[in-house]
């Protein structure tokens, strides 16, 4: 199993936390995975407030790539929206280049309204822009040149330089937690990325109907989703349930101030019906509601109560990868420190050994 490590980049949940105090510390952490056999640092890209401030996690890539020579780099994941696609090729090709191919290319449609007002954009775009950018992107960093005439990109034919220098194949990663968005990244050919906000019997079919529309668009074996979560790992089983509670409590707080989900408006911007339901649902259970959910997908406990929940999941999902992130939700630095070490001594060399097995609703 592949495994990395999820960057988030904030200070919600903490008081007195500067920004340059949240970035000290993230990368101290990506520091010690990188120094502790984990394959990938990630980071997702998130802008002006406290919920996550990664305004350009390609730069951000470019100095852990040199800061950490031996480990992937990637982006989960820039949001295409927000961004030029002739940009993202040209920078994504920068990166892969000084990384010598070892960008993993992550890209998303975005989701929180806040940050679409602030650069002046409608999230009722967000579907077609994502569509018409996503596949320029791959072709140009495949074939080194960029073009399209799409309804929001008019892009004349122009060659990246620097070439770009190793294949994309097997690199390519897409946000996909809608119909549509694993719709997109099965024509994509790119790794679906799915968060563990809701128990994973509810995203299997889901998932497994991503791997069969990978399979009819393009005839082959889809590659692995990647599942990205947030841990609190911890040696004493009386104390990290409630640890756990507090952490990921926190976050999934931050996330419903962060995407309004107790607003109306998901109602009627197109193509977020799937979050529509999610609000509906967080709306009837309540904060509490949303944490007990949140707690039954995301990893959290010693390393044998983790291990066990991530055997069951192998079993229910199928082969997947995993992008882990230890600092959230007002998790003091000695805490995520703890946990990564943790992890990565105890969890890591076990779920790294697992062999390929079949998803259960599949066999």
């Amino acid at each position: 199993m592949d495994v990395g490590m999820m960057m988030v980049f904030t200070n919600y949940g903490w008081e007195n936390c500067s920004d340059q105090r949240v970035w000290d510390e993230e990368i101290r952490l990506a520091r010690i995975a990188a120094d502790s056999g984990f394959d990938c640092l990630w980071s997702a890209e998130h802008h002006f407030n406290d919920y996550s401030f990664v305004p350009d996690n390609l730069a951000l890539m470019t100095h852990l790539t040199a800061l950490c020579p031996n480990i992937d780099v990637g982006t989960a994941a820039v949001i295409l929206p927000w961004h030029d696609p002739l940009r993202v090729a040209e920078n994504a090709a920068v990166l892969d280049l000084l990384s010598k191919g070892r960008l993993r290319l992550g890209m998303g449609r975005g989701l929180a309204r806040r940050e679409f007002n602030a650069f002046r954009l409608s999230m009722d775009e967000s579907r077609g822009r994502f569509d018409e950018a996503a596949p320029m992107i791959v072709e140009a960093l495949k074939t080194g040149f960029m073009e399209g005439n799409g309804t929001y990109y008019k892009q004349p034919r122009i060659e990246i330089r620097p070439r770009p220098q190793h294949s994309f194949d097997g690199r390519i990663y897409a946000v996909a937690s809608s119909e549509d968005s694993i719709d997109s990244a099965a024509r994509l050919g790119a790794h679906m990325v799915m968060f563990a906000d809701r128990p994973w019997e509810m995203r299997a079919p889901m998932i497994e109907k991503g791997r069969d529309l990978h399979r009819k668009y393009h005839g082959t074996e889809p590659p692995r989703v990647m599942l990205t979560e947030f841990c609190v790992c911890g040696p004493d089983a009386a104390t990290i349930e409630d640890e756990a509670r507090q952490y990921q409590g926190k976050f999934v707080e931050s996330n419903f101030h962060h995407y309004e989900f107790l607003g109306e408006h998901f109602k009627t911007v197109k193509g977020y019906d799937s979050y529509q339901q999610k609000a509906e649902i967080a709306r009837k259970g309540g904060l509490d509601g949303a944490v007990t959910g949140f707690m039954q997908a995301a990893s959290w406990g010693t390393p044998d109560k983790i291990l066990r929940d991530l055997e069951a999941r192998h079993k229910l999902l199928g082969d997947f990868e995993m992008n882990v992130a230890f600092r959230f939700g007002g998790t003091p630095y000695e805490v995520s420190e703890r946990g990564l070490k943790l992890f990565a001594k105890e969890v890591l060399p076990v779920v790294k050994s697992w062999g390929p097995v079949q998803a259960a609703q599949a066999a």
